[in-house]
């Protein structure tokens, strides 16, 4: 397995990159996200990458983030969802998108992509809700469950009043009442100490 590939951006399309390592010239896919993170020109850069085989094409894709190929992983481990279809989700939404759509269970918003059916929506969110909100609660991936533009305090506070035993749906409505009172200025044992009250 090939992880990752460090070396000159020669080439650079919406659809696919070329990285010249070493005088050898590396063609891999990327979506959208992955190219509006790369600049412009022949700087020197890094791809994490995934190389699919099959009987009749070896194809690597590219990812400028840890965090996309692993989500990019996440969405081929379901039936349905093959390496160029997740790749035109990525395309489609961010990261944090996805993410928040497959732990809502917002089947609507996976369905808007190209190519994704009611059928494969909901398989997509039965197979990996469970696993995103367990990796969401450990802090392995980075957009939570309140949105894109939520707070390491916000994740930090949920994670703690699960763990006492504090009911999710009952943690984060708390949390949210507490914020909107407080404010966003708020440590993270000020928010506990709130909603333990």
């Amino acid at each position: 397995m090939i992880a990752y590939i460090d070396g000159k951006l020669t080439y650079k399309d919406p659809a696919y990159v070329i990285i010249d390592v070493n005088g050898v010239g590396y063609e891999m896919k990327i979506s959208l996200q992955t190219y509006s993170a790369l600049q412009d020109g022949t700087e020197r850069c890094r791809l994490y990458t995934f190389l699919s085989i099959r009987e009749d094409a070896h194809t690597l894709f590219g990812f400028k983030e840890p965090d996309e190929k692993t989500l990019f992983l996440d969405l081929i481990s379901v039936s349905g969802i093959g390496p160029s279809t997740a790749l035109v989700m990525l395309s489609s939404l961010s990261s944090g998108e996805i993410r928040h759509a497959l732990m809502n269970e917002d089947v609507k918003t996976i369905q808007s992509i190209k190519g994704i059916g009611a059928k494969t929506a909901q398989r997509a969110i039965i197979e990996l809700k469970d696993k995103l909100r367990k990796e969401n609660m450990l802090g392995t991936s980075a957009p939570t469950i309140f949105g894109l533009s939520s707070s390491k305090v916000k994740n930090e506070a949920l994670a703690a009043l699960v763990t006492l035993g504090i009911p999710k749906n009952v943690a984060e409505k708390s949390i949210e009442a507490i914020l909107k009172k407080e404010g966003d200025d708020i440590t993270v044992e000020q928010l506990i100490k709130l909603a333990l009250r």
